[in-house]
């Protein structure tokens, strides 16, 4: 580990058990990278005699920031987002509660002192290749208490989950934590006929791939976020799968299947809309009662069909409810764009040939005025007002005109 990064997290730590409060807020983001993270967390936390609360989140939106802080004297935990946002959640806290940043997105310093920014990417690893959110909270749980290693399997399946590989393998601190949990017998890698490695847990099901847990995991906390998914899948990773998690899962999937079925017609009769550098469509309302998580999980699944053009970056749009699991009834009023890019392209964006989606995507929201937070080089998500959809997609077209 980073000795400055390990300096900053020790603070981090030290911050916390100086604090007069037992109960520590929890928001983490909803993928299988955002749930091993909270998990994680939530277990070495608990060994240290907190109370932990978890709230899943699909982004840290404007709106729901402002009533986070609302609070006043509290311990709240950021897992797998809100290093980007760093300076924007110092002025929101205003030194009312102590804040921990345990993210892997490019980041930007704290302006607090009480708002104390883990995330890695101010130490120079790269999310989008040397570490997840999972690892980075493996890590702090680590120098918190040494029993936590046990936990590295988690870390492994979150890393695994992000999908952040190079040349198919995990490697930096992702790799590290993996290895630890091979040493105790919770992982296993197989080589990939393809090239690069598959990664296999050994879990009380038996041997199961990290794709497919993976997938388990992001459908709970992705389709069945309106649901429950989230605290689901919380549980999955510390206690186990269930047969009613098994069920859930089931049903989602189905859900998720029909869903996704409608839209790719949809797109092959018409609905992709071509630019010169980008191809774009709007699912509107029509992945309810999804997250909008999902709107960034089918541009995955189609970035590989026959459809798509393979020189293009992929961008969707889904309408954001207004309304949060844990917060009830929130005036949101704004649609997700989630990005994507063609395998074709990723290589080129890895040499810096072309532009990034961390660059490219919140360069545009912030010309309109919208809300960034979460972005790597591959994948990308912002949010803007409704209405301003087209004018996004013009403004990255400007953006790559330029460069």
């Amino acid at each position: 580990m980073d000795n400055e990064l390990k300096e900053r997290m020790t603070g981090a730590i030290d911050a916390i058990i100086n604090w007069p409060s037992n109960l520590i807020n929890l928001f983490h983001h909803n993928d299988t990278d955002g749930l091993t993270s909270a998990a994680i967390l939530k277990k070495a936390l608990e060994r240290e005699g907190y109370t932990i609360k978890t709230i899943s989140l699909e982004k840290p939106y404007p709106a729901v920031l402002e009533r986070i802080f609302e609070m006043t004297g509290q311990i709240i935990i950021f897992a797998d987002f809100a290093g980007r946002i760093a300076p924007i959640i110092s002025d929101l806290n205003n030194n009312k509660n102590l804040v921990v940043i345990l993210d892997h997105h490019v980041a930007e310093p704290s302006t607090s002192e009480l708002v104390i920014n883990c995330d890695p990417d101010l130490f120079g690893l790269k999310g989008d290749r040397d570490i997840s959110a999972s690892a980075t909270c493996y890590l702090f749980a680590t120098l918190l208490n040494t029993n936590n290693r046990e936990l590295a399997w988690i870390g492994s399946l979150g890393a695994v989950g992000d999908e952040f590989f190079v040349n198919g393998e995990l490697v930096g601190e992702n790799l590290n934590v993996t290895e630890e949990a091979i040493k105790q017998g919770k992982v296993r890698i197989d080589p990939n006929k393809k090239g690069g490695h598959r990664y296999i847990f050994i879990t009380e099901k038996g041997e199961v791939s990290g794709y497919w847990f993976m997938e388990y995991l992001d459908t709970l906390g992705g389709v069945g976020f309106y649901q429950n998914g989230p605290l689901v899948g919380i549980d999955v990773c510390l206690n186990g799968f269930t047969e009613n998690s098994d069920k859930m899962v089931e049903r989602l999937k189905k859900v998720k299947d029909d869903i996704f079925a409608k839209e790719i017609e949809r797109l092959k009769n018409g609905a992709l809309v071509q630019t010169p550098n980008i191809q774009w469509f709007h699912v509107q309302n029509r992945f309810s009662p999804m997250g909008v998580k999902m709107i960034g999980v089918f541009c995955d699944t189609i970035k590989k069909l026959d459809f798509i053009n393979p020189e293009k970056y992929i961008a969707g749009f889904q309408l954001i409810p207004n309304e949060v699991p844990g917060f009830g009834k929130i005036e949101i009023n704004q649609v997700k764009i989630s990005m994507r890019v063609p395998i074709a392209m990723e290589n080129a964006i890895r040499e810096k040939k072309k532009i990034g989606l961390d660059v490219l995507l919140p360069e545009a929201t912030k010309r309109l005025g919208g809300f960034s937070d979460a972005c790597h080089s591959l994948t990308a998500a912002t949010t803007i007002s409704i209405g301003k959809e087209s004018l996004l997609i013009d403004e990255m077209e400007k953006i790559l005109k330029e460069s």
